[in-house]
């Protein structure tokens, strides 16, 4: 019987192809499309080309119900997540789930309005019946460690971006040398200080970018202006450019060692709305104001001028946290030990904080 009349029979049945079904089209044995299914390194390759070809033409799909209670494994795993509309919660999911499926894991996401103790354990709750082997778990801000440290957790966990002390393995961004190294550039271009329009303040992130940014102006011997709060919107950082530019135009009559001639901006968001302010008040980025942003976000370099800001690896952020669960699981352990990784960011310099 040709591959095409077999796998016709199957339609003609309505039922789902089975591993079976695979193994005699295929015209080897059970085992052996088991082995091809779990990338076995012991089969020839003309056999588990074989072995594919039959797959594609019968449409077969494999049981995880099945295999899980067979193998005790799912291979899935669960991501908590929150705010993941912002472009760094959700660079960071998508990282993890193209990193999760290069080994072979695939990702189940609960996605939370606010971080509490009561909605980080329903979601601990749901994916635990959803049968993950182990979890990553976002923490960009005070309010879910404080969550976190109140659970007692069933499996392996993985935090990214958790500025904590918990016993919990980590993966995070170096955000204080992000704004060391935007900062120094802007001093570097000859600006007497920076000033900086920051984050929210219970975020990680906000707070060791305020940081790097405030201990960079100390070490430099320079005056350090007072920080603009915003919210990650463009709106919040479009509200902190009009307050600046009024300083430009009050001091112009007048200069002095912290006149804005430079600002340094927690994230592109933010940014944008702060050039949007500018260009309202006739002021021209670079000439009178240069600005860098955080995060090189995709349209960073549309902007106009194009953006100088610090790119974030979120794909490295995936494969590290990933890389941290899953060997956590292959070695049979759930104690977490706070072993952290972090990964270093880049500069990325254009046309909105210099001329040249």
């Amino acid at each position: 019987m040709s591959h095409t009349a077999q796998s016709d029979g199957h339609a003609r049945r309505g039922r789902a192809p089975t591993m079976a079904d695979v193994a005699q089209v295929a015209g080897v044995s059970h085992q052996t499309v088991s082995r091809v299914l779990s990338h076995h390194p012991n089969v020839r390759d003309t056999t588990r080309a074989e072995v594919q070809r039959a797959i594609e033409q019968l449409g077969y799909r494999r049981n995880s119900s099945a295999r899980a209670l067979v193998t005790r494994r799912t291979l899935t795993l669960g991501v908590v997540a929150c705010n993941p509309t912002l472009f760094g919660p959700a660079s960071t999911l998508f990282g993890l789930e193209e990193a999760a499926r290069d080994e072979g894991y695939m990702v189940s996401a609960v996605t939370l309005r606010r971080y509490t103790a009561k909605a980080l354990e329903e979601a601990i709750d749901h994916l635990s019946d959803w049968g993950v082997e182990g979890i990553v778990v976002i923490v960009p801000h005070r309010e879910a460690v404080a969550a976190l440290a109140e659970l007692r957790l069933p499996f392996p966990v993985v935090t990214v971006e958790g500025g904590h002390s918990l016993p919990i393995a980590g993966v995070s961004v170096d955000q204080e040398l992000g704004a060391r190294l935007a900062t120094s550039h802007l001093l570097g271009v000859g600006h007497r200080t920076v000033w900086h329009v920051a984050g929210p303040p219970d975020w990680f992130e906000a707070e060791a970018r305020v940081n790097g940014w405030r201990s960079t102006l100390e070490e430099a011997g320079v005056e350090v202006p007072p920080p603009l709060v915003g919210d990650w919107t463009p709106l919040s950082g479009y509200r902190a450019g009009q307050e600046l530019a009024g300083r430009v135009a009050a001091g112009s009559a007048r200069r002095t060692s912290a006149d804005v001639t430079a600002v340094f901006v927690a994230n592109d968001q933010m940014a944008l709305g702060l050039m949007r302010a500018f260009r309202e008040a006739g002021l021209s980025v670079p000439g009178q104001v240069a600005i860098a942003g955080f995060d090189d976000i995709p349209e960073a370099e549309f902007f106009a001028p194009p953006l100088t800001t610090v790119r974030q690896d979120f794909a490295a952020v995936g494969q590290a946290s990933i890389r941290l669960l899953v060997s956590q699981l292959e070695s049979g352990s759930t104690s977490h030990d706070g072993e952290r990784v972090v990964i270093e960011p880049r500069l990325i310099v254009r046309r909105s904080s210099t001329s040249s």
